[in-house]
């Protein structure tokens, strides 16, 4: 099974022999060569400095726009600190996280913007500290209402104001759904594309402020889990009396909206 760090070292290796291929006409790419660029990759967390966040949200609705919402999150931050930082960014294969279009390639599972900025943080901070942005970040996403992000200039719909929603989750299926419900417009519309476009925008400024925070020593998390997601989580949850289940989002999106009310649900037994 391969590691965190395998994989960040293997896509070093990767890049440093296409960049060497494309570097050195007929001459093949040595083994210290090899080893000298795949060493940029595989120490983590990497070098990370204060980056602007309208400015990465500038960059991450433009990547949208040519290849969806994991890379246009990814490469925002990744160009923006190799603007500042150069290796090993300059050289990170952004493209690979295309896959993370539309919740992986369609099936619509965790959202793009929120796959990448996870991966982001994983990039630059020490898991724990990047475990405690992901938490902000998801329940951020999942209670604010959004889209916030208004480009310069639109490219598939200027609608104004543009339609918002709350996603209740950070699943791709039920954060289109819930706003598909709430503007009016269908899922594989241009008003849609737009909407996905500018998220992407606000989950990459919203990662970059948490990011800004976190390296100042400021970072204080403001979005708990809801009380009744909680609730539920102490009955099904680690530690619990059930024990069979996992998760933080938010429960009753998908479960019931009538969770709150535990005693008056069919077939759940009292507590």
């Amino acid at each position: 099974m391969i590691t965190r760090r395998g994989f960040l070292g293997l896509m070093g290796a990767v890049a440093a022999a296409a960049a060497g291929l494309g570097c050195t006409e007929n001459k093949p790419v040595t083994h210290n060569q090899t080893v000298t660029q795949t060493a940029k990759f595989s120490q983590v967390p990497w070098p990370y400095v204060k980056l602007d966040p309208d400015s990465v949200a500038d960059i991450a609705y433009e990547g949208y726009m040519h290849h969806h919402c994991m890379y246009g999150v990814v490469n925002a931050v990744v160009q923006s600190l190799a603007d500042k930082i150069g290796e090993p960014y300059s050289s990170f294969p952004t493209l690979i996280t295309v896959y993370g279009k539309a919740g992986v390639s369609g099936w619509a599972t965790l959202c793009g913007a929120l796959n990448g900025a996870a991966m982001v943080c994983y990039m630059v901070l020490p898991e724990k500290e990047a475990d405690a942005v992901i938490n902000e970040l998801f329940s951020w996403y999942e209670y604010t209402p959004l889209p916030e992000y208004v480009p310069e200039h639109p490219v598939k719909s200027d609608l104004s104001p543009f339609p918002k929603s709350k996603a209740n989750s950070p699943l791709c299926h039920v954060s289109v759904s819930n706003w598909c419900k709430s503007s009016g417009y269908k899922a594989f519309s241009r008003e849609r594309e737009e909407r996905c476009g500018r998220l992407a925008a606000d989950v990459a400024r919203k990662l970059v402020e948490l990011l800004n925070e976190m390296k100042a020593g400021t970072f204080v998390p403001k979005y708990p889990l809801d009380n009744v997601t909680m609730k539920c989580r102490a009955c099904h949850c680690k530690g619990s009396s059930l024990q069979n289940t996992r998760g933080k989002m938010a429960c009753w999106e998908c479960h019931t909206k009538n969770i709150t009310l535990i005693d008056e649900m069919e077939g759940h037994p009292k507590i």
